[in-house]
């Protein structure tokens, strides 16, 4: 079992687990954080309505889950970061 890199308690993987649901295709291999510090929102996906994980500091929602934005990346060559281009007037 590892410490969270945040707060350093042992990591519950069974919890984080659970608590990582939303995001389709991660474990929590993926992750060296707690439950507690894994901020998920759930249905925020724009590209599969999935689930987003929130880096600890963030300020906001990022708008493709890992997994849609490597789908991305791996479709058009080309990273298009977690948020979305606004649409230029």
């Amino acid at each position: 079992m590892q410490p969270c890199q945040s707060c350093q308690t042992v990591i519950d993987e069974y919890v984080l687990d659970k608590h990582l649901e939303p995001l389709r295709d991660l474990t929590v291999d993926d992750f060296n954080v707690c439950a507690d510090c894994a901020t998920v929102v759930a249905d925020a996906c724009v590209e599969c309505g999935g689930g987003v994980y929130v880096p600890q500091n963030a300020s906001t929602a990022p708008d493709y889950c890992p997994a849609c934005r490597a789908a991305l990346i791996e479709r058009t060559g080309r990273d298009p970061g977690w948020h979305r281009d606004t649409a230029s007037t």
